[in-house]
């Protein structure tokens, strides 16, 4: 744990060593979707990875986009391999909590998905969102193509627009291809957890400032 240390990322030397093989595999249905988080995924069905603060509340808000195929909780970014909640915690692995989201992109583009994630939470936070402190809150995109990419980057310029007009402060969400980030599904009682516990905590919460549309075709 932080006890009240400024979070700092470990590097690779001082990361925890983790494990060759998972101790946990992803549950086979998706208890509000009815889907395989797991996967194979059917053809034509696309991932994208968003960390985006406590991955319970983040994962509630892409079940409910339609379009949608299922989604997934767990740890990217940081160093350590198959790592534990209690060691994404410590700050010892620089993992961000994750979520993955499967979707079918003829239903719902990838720019939606982006509104959503930057809508959902508030990406000028550092290592932080509201109470949640530490490395594993901050703001990520892990994208999987470089047209990902590319709508990331516009989105992410124009969403800075608009929260600098409202007077926030800078972004910080780092945006970097899910190639050599692996994504880790964590333990089976995270995966839609909001479902199974309806009254359980959900730390995310917004700027209040709307993203604009068609924010991958914007100009910076």
């Amino acid at each position: 744990m932080l006890f009240g240390r400024t979070p700092v990322l470990p590097t690779p030397d001082q990361a925890l060593p983790g494990r060759e093989t998972p101790g946990f595999t992803a549950p086979g249905r998706h208890t509000v979707l009815g889907n395989s988080p797991a996967g194979p995924y059917p053809e034509g069905l696309a991932v994208a990875d968003f960390g985006l603060g406590c991955f319970w509340g983040a994962e509630r808000k892409f079940w409910q986009t339609p379009g949608v195929w299922t989604t997934l909780v767990g740890y990217q970014g940081g160093h350590t391999p198959n790592p534990t909640y209690e060691e994404v915690c410590s700050g010892l692995t620089g993992h961000t909590e994750a979520v993955r989201v499967v979707y079918d992109p003829a239903v719902v583009p990838y720019t939606t998905l982006l509104k959503v994630f930057w809508e959902a939470h508030d990406p000028t936070q550092g290592f932080r969102q509201g109470n949640d402190v530490g490395t594993q809150y901050r703001s990520a995109v892990y994208t999987h193509s470089p047209a990902q990419a590319a709508e990331a980057d516009a989105s992410r310029a124009a969403y800075q627009r608009v929260l600098t007009d409202s007077g926030h402060g800078a972004i910080t969400t780092e945006i970097a291809p899910a190639d050599g980030r692996p994504f880790y599904p964590a333990e089976s009682y995270h995966q839609q957890y909001l479902d199974k516990n309806p009254d359980g905590y959900c730390g995310i919460g917004g700027t209040g400032v709307s993203c604009p549309i068609g924010v991958a075709r914007a100009q910076g």
